[in-house]
């Protein structure tokens, strides 16, 4: 269901909400030297990535919904870096971070990627999460770099979410990507639900019945706004 797809945030400007969100972290002048010495000495990122939780903070930002101290103050790195490294020495570095981290800077590094000029070189990274029973890791995979995910791939995330009750708000271009593929899977795992007297979540029958709208749309010949793959 096509909707017109948003404009990529700008890494700079989306720093700077970030920036300004932290400026309250209980190590404030930690976060403003780690930020300067990643630009001039980018193999620090390991050290500094891992440190960034301990001397900024877990708790979440009242400035930036959605955001936790650390995530942000990783993320801030990372754009960082991207100042003074690109390409495949960029993706080498975030692809290091996330496999040598946690669960908190893994989220870290796939809320970083849409803002990295990484191009779908960390596409890996996403798979990976997917198949993680972690439902944050899921959600963060689904944002606006999950554009580089193949239909099919994409479709199989979107049903994870529904099993493992992800809200599809954290998808990014749901409606603008849902096909007629969607639907049938959607509409198979409703029949399973309601024949063991379950249902599905609403953001997913919301779905369902937006789709079936749609398709119906297009089989009386009015205006549809299904997805179709190029």
């Amino acid at each position: 269901m096509n909707r017109p797809a948003q404009p990529a945030d700008d890494p700079a400007d989306v720093a700077g909400r970030l920036a300004a969100a932290l400026s309250g972290v209980p190590d404030p002048d930690w976060l403003a030297q780690a930020r300067s010495r990643i630009v001039t000495d980018p193999a620090s990122l390991p050290m500094l990535f891992a440190s960034a939780g301990r001397r900024c903070g877990r708790a979440g930002l009242a400035d930036a919904p959605g955001w936790s101290a650390d995530e942000a103050a990783r993320v801030l790195l990372l754009v960082d870096l991207a100042t003074v490294t690109t390409g495949a020495e960029l993706a080498a570095a975030v692809v290091d971070c996330y496999h040598h981290g946690d669960a908190a800077e893994r989220r870290a590094v796939l809320k970083a990627l849409p803002l990295l000029p990484v191009g779908d070189r960390a596409v890996p990274l996403l798979d990976d999460a997917i198949r993680t029973n972690d439902t944050r890791l899921l959600a963060a995979a689904l944002g606006r770099y999950a554009r580089h995910l193949d239909q099919p791939a994409w479709r199989q995330a979107v049903l994870k979410c529904v099993f493992t009750g992800v809200p599809l708000a954290a998808v990014h271009d749901l409606d603008a990507r849902a096909d007629g593929e969607l639907l049938i899977m959607l509409a198979g795992l409703d029949e399973e639900r309601t024949a063991a007297d379950r249902t599905l979540p609403a953001d997913a029958l919301a779905l369902l019945a937006r789709l079936r709208a749609a398709d119906a749309a297009a089989a009386t010949g009015g205006p549809t706004t299904t997805h179709q793959e190029g």
